[in-house]
């Protein structure tokens, strides 16, 4: 985990979610990973799952998405149009590996488990939002000791307490917690991002961000808090025919949003305190006590004759009121840097 998730100082991991933007045809989805690639991304994450493994064909009103984006919508079906045929994986997987990215998944059951075990061989897995309570597949999910990276929307305290402490008591090395709000697209003003910190101190975990919301001013909140791991949905156009285009970000969005998390996470650095290396040439130009106007052996050292100004090659500020008063011990010239063995 610490090789690919928690890697050196200032990294942080990105993964593009293709979750169904592809549509349900293969060349979207190749599409999506190029451009993920171009993008700067770490890895691509898949979803495993299909209508009959998520939900039952029922057709009553518990079975119909009550609200948000897909209001009206029957389960079964949002399922069927959604999924990633899981004979795509093996293909997929492949085809990330040739360009250099990791593919992962998330299951929604055990079975998926299993099919990505003997398919794709994962190095790590993803738990989503509305599985964290699912405690048989969070058990399955550790019996692979692999890592894993876990959402948190609408969970309790008590809830991740029990989902982490099951993943860790069945065999889970490691574990990310990522702050995540279970709405589509997410309002950044839930997120309240100051739990990062309170997530990592409470579990003893690393953290990160899954952000469904437009924008990327989550992701960077996230960054500036500590998340060393940002997920985030892909689409080809927001314009397309894609089951999550609404809050998934386009190809040239993605790859800005890249740009600035690695940029911020150089900037964020580490706790420092004192002139960088490329301030040192700078120091110069700090002020510093200079003669002001010629003067004589003898001479008392006042505002008329000596001035705080730059460059810093003579006494620095601090000294100035030890100056005041004294004598000059030999003759100086206006521009001169004073030193104090040019004081009696």
């Amino acid at each position: 985990m610490k090789s690919q998730i928690i890697a050196e100082l200032g990294k942080v991991y990105i993964v593009a979610e293709l979750s169904g933007n592809h549509g349900g045809d293969i060349r979207n989805a190749k599409l999506l990973i190029d451009k993920a690639k171009e993008a700067g991304v770490d890895a691509v994450k898949l979803q495993t799952y299909t209508a009959d493994t998520i939900t039952l064909d029922c057709h009553n009103a518990y079975f119909d998405v009550p609200d948000g984006l897909w209001s009206g919508k029957n389960y079964y079906e949002l399922y069927q149009e959604a999924h990633t045929p899981w004979e795509w994986h093996k293909e997929l997987n492949d085809y990330a590996k040739q360009l250099g990215l990791t593919l992962f998944s998330t299951p929604f059951d055990e079975t998926a488990v299993d099919f990505l075990e003997t398919t794709l061989q994962p190095p790590f897995y993803k738990i989503a939002s509305f599985e964290l309570t699912h405690i048989p597949l969070l058990e399955k999910v550790a019996q692979t000791c692999k890592p894993v990276i876990m959402s948190t929307g609408m969970a309790t305290e008590a809830e991740i307490g029990e989902a982490v402490d099951t993943l860790r008591s069945h065999g889970c090395p490691e574990i990310v917690l990522l702050k995540c709000i279970s709405q589509y697209p997410a309002d950044p003003k839930a997120f309240h991002l100051n739990t990062l910190p309170l997530l990592r101190e409470k579990f003893h975990c690393a953290v990160g961000i899954s952000d469904h919301s437009i924008g990327d001013v989550v992701v960077l909140g996230a960054v500036a808090l500590g998340a060393c791991f940002v997920e985030k949905h892909i689409v080809l156009s927001r314009d397309a025919d894609a089951v999550d285009a609404a809050f998934s970000s386009t190809p040239e969005e993605f790859a800005d949003l890249v740009k600035k998390i690695r940029l911020l996470s150089a900037a964020m650095g580490k706790a420092h305190i004192g002139p960088s290396s490329q301030e040192m040439s700078e120091l110069r130009s700090r002020r510093s006590i200079f003669v002001s106007k010629d003067m004589r052996k003898g001479d008392i050292f006042s505002p008329e004759n000596i001035k705080i100004v730059r460059p810093s090659n003579g006494l620095a500020p601090k000294f100035w009121h030890d100056v005041l008063g004294k004598r000059a011990n030999r003759a100086l010239e206006r521009g001169q840097p004073l030193s104090y063995d040019s004081v009696e």
